[in-house]
């Protein structure tokens, strides 16, 4: 179980529920408590680490009653690291929690009374799957994370994280004790095409490890795309491609529209989609990643990509879009981006979230400025942690 480095009072409760944060929920005395590491249905002892206002925040330190979806850990790092908050719950109950999580924001949120949340859609390698480090440099040149708060924030030497692809692993044994340079090593792994990126240039003390690579590259669904250092992709590639087929099901192309890709990125959804539509409108704000875009859609006459950021150009554009794919960072769209998307009213939107608060914000806005939800459905691109992406699917209401 977590230890802290922290005095701590302990309490006796029954956990009712999860919370969107990955706690399960207690109360005592009627005070919210959340319980990092617990699963409604059990009674446990929490250590309370810190108090709030309206609610406190503590950690199961023993499991009087477990639930039947508690599991062995497998990871020695887990309840010090940080990473993961999930390893002791069985993967199907993760998913059916994920679920509910969404649910339970569009409704507390979003004001949704019976939100059409769909199941979450599974990944095949719930271990494993991430294509992306960041790991903290300590000292000797060790590599690791930075511990939980309630552990001390004090680095951990890492040797092997079981979420990280194998290929990952292998390269931070290599420079495990040889990494003398300050703050990050960053790796990077194309899944499909075998090409890694580490940053920053160490080959003067590993010179066995390739590194210092300006970008690298990744195939999803058999299209191939650079990847620069700063620019961002998906951790999970094999769930990447499948949001991808997702959204394109959710937009229902019929080869005679015009598409904005708001958010676009490296190019990943114009690339795929652009051979579905009439033409892709794509519009990214960040210079790396329009630089690799226009690698990526080199191929593609149909694709022009805006560099500049939503919500200044969305509402510009001179095309009326018949579609727009909505994939913003975990703080959601601009008010000014949501406004652009009700004055140009495509029939059909599609909102790729990896924050269930702020979707739950964001469709009811678009919902109250004429949008009917038809569906939501996560897809579990972060297994072992609380993370949840998701694609919710909205059309115009007829007037």
């Amino acid at each position: 179980m977590p230890s802290s480095d922290q005095p701590a009072s302990h309490v006796t409760l029954q956990l009712t529920d999860m919370a969107f944060q990955g706690a399960a929920i207690g109360r005592l005395d009627g005070r919210v408590v959340f319980a990092e590491y617990g699963i409604p249905g059990e009674t446990v002892e929490v250590a309370i680490e810190k108090e709030r206002r309206d609610y406190s925040l503590g950690r199961v330190i023993a499991v009087h009653e477990p639930s039947p979806n508690r599991v062995t850990p497998p990871c020695p790092y887990f309840g010090v690291c940080g990473g993961c908050q999930w390893q002791h719950i069985d993967y199907a109950a993760q998913l059916e929690y994920k679920q509910h999580i969404v649910s339970e924001q569009l409704r507390r949120i979003g004001k949704f009374v019976d939100p059409p949340v769909f199941p979450t859609v599974p990944a095949p390698e719930p271990y494993g799957y991430r294509n992306h480090a960041r790991f903290t440099v300590g000292p000797e040149g060790k590599l690791g994370f930075i511990a939980r708060p309630g552990a001390g924030r004090r680095f951990i030497q890492i040797d092997q994280c079981l979420l990280m692809h194998p290929r990952i692993n292998a390269v931070l044994a290599q420079l495990q004790g040889r990494a003398f340079v300050k703050h990050q090593v960053v790796v990077r792994y194309g899944v499909h095409t075998g090409q890694l990126l580490v940053q920053p240039d160490l080959h003067e003390l590993v010179p066995t490890v390739p590194s210092g690579q300006p970008w690298y590259e990744e195939e999803l669904l058999g299209h191939r795309f650079r990847i620069s250092a700063s620019s961002f992709f998906q951790v999970n590639t094999k769930q990447a491609e499948q949001l991808a087929r997702l959204v394109r099901e959710r937009l229902t192309l019929t080869g005679n529209e015009v598409l904005v890709d708001a958010y676009a990125g490296v190019g990943t959804f114009a690339v795929f989609l652009a051979p579905f539509v009439r033409e892709v409108i794509a519009i990214e704000e960040s210079p790396s990643a329009v630089s690799d875009a226009r690698v990526n859609c080199s191929g593609s006459a149909n694709i022009r990509y805006v560099q500049a950021k939503v919500e200044d150009v969305l509402g510009s554009l001179e095309e009326q879009p018949d579609a727009i794919i909505l994939d913003p960072p975990r703080v959601g769209c601009h008010p000014r981006a949501l406004s652009a998307v009700l004055a140009l009213r495509p029939r059909r939107l599609v909102y790729v979230s990896c924050d269930p608060s702020t979707l739950a914000r964001d469709l009811r806005r678009l919902c109250d400025g004429g949008y009917i939800l038809r569906d939501v459905t996560p897809v579990d691109m972060f297994p072992q942690t609380y993370h949840i992406e998701s694609v919710a699917t909205l059309e115009l209401a007829e007037s």
